[in-house]
C-alpha cells in the first residue's frame, strides 16, 4: 500500500483516480487542482508516489515536477496527460517523471504504474 497525492485540476479526474486507487488498497494522502498546491501538500504529506496531470492552471505539471524533483530527488512523480501530447511526455521523461499514462486511461493502467514506481525504490 502506498500514500499517493492526486495532482489535477479536473474534480472528475481526481475522483475517478481517487476510486482506483484507493480500491487498489493506496491510501489517497491529499489531493490538489494545481501543481502550485501540488507542491505545498507534497512537502506536507511526504506521499511515497504523486500522480500529476501536465496542463492545469497557476502552475502546470511539469512545472510542479521540477519542483518536486529539485527539493526530493527521490520522489515518484507519474505524469498523466492527455493523448496527443507527446512532447509534454518527453519533457516530464526528461525532467525526471518516473512513469506517464495517457488519459482516457483505466483501472489497470494506473495501479500497474503505481506497482512499477514502488518497485523501483
Amino acid at each position: 500500500m502506498a500514500k499517493i497525492l492526486i495532482v489535477d485540476d479536473s474534480r472528475t479526474s481526481r475522483k475517478i483516480l481517487k476510486e482506483i486507487l484507493e480500491g487498489g488498497g493506496h491510501e489517497i494522502v491529499g489531493e490538489a487542482s494545481n501543481g502550485e498546491e501540488g507542491v505545498i501538500l507534497y512537502k506536507e504529506r511526504e506521499p511515497d508516489v504523486v500522480t500529476m496531470d501536465i496542463t492545469m492552471p497557476n502552475m502546470n505539471g511539469l512545472e510542479a515536477l521540477m519542483c518536486i524533483k529539485k527539493e526530493d530527488g527521490d520522489s515518484k512523480v507519474i505524469m498523466i496527460t492527455a493523448a496527443g501530447q507527446k512532447e509534454k511526455m518527453v519533457q516530464s521523461i526528461k525532467e525526471g517523471a518516473d512513469d506517464f499514462i495517457t488519459k482516457p486511461f483505466d483501472a489497470d493502467q494506473i495501479l500497474s504504474a503505481i506497482r512499477r514506481v514502488l518497485k523501483s525504490e
